[in-house]
Formats: structure tokens, C-alpha cells, sequence
């Protein structure tokens, strides 16, 4: 199972026409290329869709792609459209769930803007967009939209930034020059990357010393290890200096 977001306007109640417990969004983009190389396709949600109509079952809204936990389960899509833009749904929430009602409530103050789903790869197959062999998904399984305050499997802009930082360092070898202020917004991004792994280091230390999988957070409670998640604006900050160091150099 495979997570894609997408950073989305969301319209949340009453004020945006709609019932009251209910946000609108798309849950997915077609035609861009996502961190992963892949392109969603117009149709690749259709026969999955059809399967949840016909099934009976509600396609399920969570937060934060938290299958294991009910109360992250927070709600479900009453429509879902496939548009020329990409997957459109309309959520209900539970508001008579304190989380439901907790993240509704976040909706409408605009602190959330990023939409993802959960799926499985059903067709897809190699192409090119813009020049760039991407792989392209032409029928995909969803499982479940999630709302989500980040992006979901960070990791992918690890992948992203090590890209970037091939192509870059590929430019400087021939011969381009970096503009000082990409400079100094590479260093920033070396300095938070420092932080956040001089951190992690001193969780696992902790860890191994305690040998209970605990550690303890700056006001002394308990913590075990798996609660535990790297800040990911490091990874962002370098992401977004390689991308606009690119853009001028390409």
C-alpha cells in the first residue's frame, strides 16, 4: 500500500455551501509529477470507485492515514468525482467524535491544506511528460482519503532532495555558479538537516541506554521511541533550495 498527497484548497461548512460536518477537496492531481517519478491519469480512480458504490461500503476519511486507531477514523466520502482537474470528494466528518469534531473545526480555521490517499497500483506503465520518463498510473485501488496537517511519508523528500542534489551537483561540474543567496539557503538547510540528525542520535542513544524503548521528553514524561517523528521542515528547506537553485540554473 502506497500514500500520495496533494496540497489542496479545502472548503469546509455552511459558509462554503455545504452541509454542516462536510469539507470538499481533491484528493489527488492528475497530470503532475509527484516525488515518486508517477503521474495519476484521468480514469485511474474510476473502476475503484465503482467497486465501493456497488459494494455498499463507505470509502473511509482518517486522519493521518491512522488505520489501526477508530478514533482516526473520523469520517467518510458521501461524493467522489473524477473531474478534468483530478479526485474530488465531499467528506463527511463525525462531529459527534472529539477528533472529527476536532479536526473539523481545524478545517475551518485554514490549518489544514493537504489532502492524501492510501491505494494500490492496479496498470501502470512507463512514459513521458515534459521530457521526464515518469510511470504512469492508469488504474489504481483506493482505500482511503486522509486529512492530513503534512504530508504524509516524508521520506519521499529524501528521495526528492537527493535527486535535486544529483542534477545540481552534475550543473557545477559543469561549470555553473551558484547565486549567493542559494548559497547561504543550501547552508540553512545543512544547518537544520545537522539539527534534526543531532537530535535523532540522541533519542537512540537514550534509547539504548534505557533498554526500555523509552526517552524522556523535555518535560521529564516518558516517551517511547515510536512516537517519536524527525521534523521534516530540514528535508523541506533543502527540497526547496535545490528546486528554485535548479529552476535558475536549468
Amino acid at each position: 500500500m502506497k500514500l500520495k498527497n496533494a496540497t489542496v484548497r479545502l472548503k469546509a461548512g455552511p459558509d462554503a455551501g455545504l452541509e454542516d460536518g462536510q469539507f470538499e477537496a481533491y484528493a489527488s492531481i492528475f497530470g503532475n509529477i509527484d516525488s515518486y517519478g508517477d503521474v495519476v491519469q484521468p480514469g485511474a480512480f474510476a473502476n475503484s470507485l465503482k467497486e465501493w458504490a456497488d459494494s455498499g461500503n463507505l470509502l473511509p476519511v482518517l486522519f493521518g492515514h491512522n488505520m489501526a486507531d477508530p478514533d482516526y477514523n473520523i469520517g467518510h466520502v458521501v461524493k467522489s468525482t473524477e473531474d478534468e482537474r483530478g479526485l474530488r470528494v465531499v467528506g463527511q466528518l463525525d462531529l459527534e467524535s472529539p477528533k472529527g469534531a476536532q479536526v473539523y473545526r481545524m478545517l475551518k480555521g485554514k490549518r489544514i491544506s493537504q489532502m492524501s490517499f492510501a491505494y494500490d497500483v492496479i496498470k501502470g506503465s512507463w512514459g513521458q511528460l515534459d521530457g521526464v520518463d515518469v510511470y504512469e498510473l492508469h488504474e489504481v485501488k483506493i482505500y482511503e482519503v486522509s486529512l492530513v496537517t503534512i504530508g504524509a511519508n516524508q521520506e519521499t523528500e529524501i528521495l526528492a532532495v537527493k535527486t535535486a542534489a544529483e542534477s545540481l551537483s552534475g550543473g557545477l561540474k559543469e561549470g555553473r555558479v551558484l547565486s549567493s543567496k542559494h548559497v547561504d539557503s543550501l547552508r540553512a538547510a545543512r544547518d537544520s538537516i545537522d539539527a534534526v540528525l543531532a537530535a535523532a542520535e540522541t533519542v537512540t542513544d537514550q534509547e539504548k541506554a534505557s533498554g526500555t524503548g523509552e526517552v524522556k521528553g523535555e518535560d521529564g514524561v516518558s516517551v517511547k521511541l515510536e512516537e517519536l517523528s524527525p521534523n521534516p521542515s530540514a528535508r523541506i528547506l533543502a527540497w526547496e533550495a535545490f528546486e528554485a537553485e535548479l529552476a535558475t540554473t536549468a
